[in-house]
């Protein structure tokens, strides 16, 4: 599947995707999946361009047409004509767009944990199936039904960038796989094995519906304003808007105004943090939580532009599954449950806060739901849809077992609190 591109792009180009052809076919699956198309909840085209990772317009590699995370959206005849940016300045506004959002979606991740929590609304908590973190993982699923798929290719007439910050950066921090697991364990180790049993399915579905509501409400808004001329129609390419962002001045200022507002995020956030950090707080592991979510965001972005519908071995083996997505939401849930064992050995003030800090920004940001659901969807719409199915139930059985062997099982041998 890998097309050489010339040494100027030689390093971010390879992480580059265009959706000229919105699904690149594996075996016979792009055949498979048009052919129902008419039955979709979620339209194919946009669930298999859900993010975009890169704008750079002259590329046509395609890694993976299952990736949630990392497909350009750029259908432009005439892109090869366009003065590319350095890839630099590219690579740069990709990663600074993905701090910068990835941050915000981890203080609405906690916004929304205080607000349905016990102390507010109190609709979750740690002891039942809703979960702290069900409210953020339906608004972020929601939400990208309307800015991760429905309106992407109109906000990626303004800028491309700004879509991957959107899709991948917010909504993949505001969403997470790992904070959902750790939950069920944590009610396992409590012997509370009917809402282990629940938990899982009424957390997938009520995901799984949320971006489908969200795909179908965001369609009604769009034709509205396409209607009103509000909106330009669909058929427009991004190149045609006069909103495009896609000259070397323009994205260089872009770039240095997140670079200000990320130095800005940064240094509060550290600067709290130093302030909060001896009274082992909720504020002290939110700052500490803003320090580190970027990474997370980074990480999970490397993993499904490099491993999603690469496949296993030379001959690509099983490329229908999304592996970069895997990876990333087994790896956080199993490192989520090592610092939840970790918190249960070493029960000072100062672990506490760094391990739950690391657990809500870093491991949070690593995870994702939305991106998750979205996959599940597209796989389903094949001929095969069976493997949607084994997709869900693996990543949620994997998961779980492995966390089961790091956390529950040194929990029930050595008796900790």
């Amino acid at each position: 599947m890998d097309l050489e591109t010339n040494r100027a792009d030689s390093f971010v180009r390879r992480h580059s995707f265009s959706s000229s052809n919105a699904i690149t076919p594996i075996d016979d699956d792009r055949h498979d999946i048009m052919e129902n198309s008419s039955v979709m909840p979620i339209p194919v085209d946009a669930l298999a361009t859900t993010s975009i990772v890169s704008p750079s317009p002259s590329t046509s590699e395609l890694t993976s047409p299952l990736s949630t995370e990392g497909i350009i959206h750029s259908n432009d005849k005439n892109n090869e004509n366009k003065k590319e940016l350095p890839w630099v300045l590219d690579y740069g506004s990709q990663l600074i767009h993905l701090a910068v959002f990835g941050i915000l979606g981890v203080l609405t991740r906690y916004l929304l944990q205080k607000l349905f929590g016990p102390g507010v609304v109190g609709l979750t908590s740690d002891q039942t199936v809703l979960y702290l973190d069900l409210p953020s993982n339906m608004v972020g699923s929601f939400l990208m039904g309307w800015f991760g798929i429905v309106f992407k290719g109109d906000i990626s007439r303004v800028s491309d960038y700004l879509a991957v910050g959107l899709a991948t950066g917010y909504l993949g921090s505001l969403t997470t796989f790992s904070g959902w697991n750790q939950k069920m364990l944590d009610l396992s180790v409590q012997g509370k094995w009917a809402l282990v049993v629940f938990g899982y399915p009424i957390g997938f579905i009520l995901a799984d519906y949320a971006i489908i509501y969200g795909v179908r409400t965001a369609q009604g808004f769009k034709r509205f304003l396409e209607t009103s001329n509000v909106l330009p129609k669909s058929e427009i390419s991004s190149s045609q808007s006069n909103w495009k962002v896609d000259n070397f001045k323009c994205q260089f200022a872009f770039m240095l105004v997140l670079i200000l507002m990320l130095g800005l995020l940064w240094g509060v956030s550290g600067a709290l943090e130093r302030r909060e950090f001896d009274s082992g707080g909720s504020g002290a592991q939110l700052w500490l939580a803003c320090i580190v979510g970027p990474f997370g965001v980074w990480l999970r972005w490397f993993l499904a532009c490099r491993l999603n519908g690469r496949g296993i071995g030379l001959h690509g083996l099983l490329k229908w599954v999304p592996f970069g997505t895997l990876i990333a939401n087994v790896s956080a849930a199993c490192v989520m449950a090592g610092l939840a064992t970790l918190m249960k050995v070493v029960k000072t003030k100062t672990c506490n806060t760094i391990a739950t800090g690391i657990q809500f920004g870093l491991l949070g940001s690593l995870s994702t739901v939305s991106s998750f659901v979205s996959e599940v969807h597209l796989l389903r719409e094949s001929k095969k849809p069976w493997r949607g199915d084994v997709y869900a139930v693996v990543t949620i059985v994997v998961s779980f077992g492995l966390g089961t062997l790091i956390y529950s099982v040194p929990v029930w041998t050595h008796g900790y609190d």
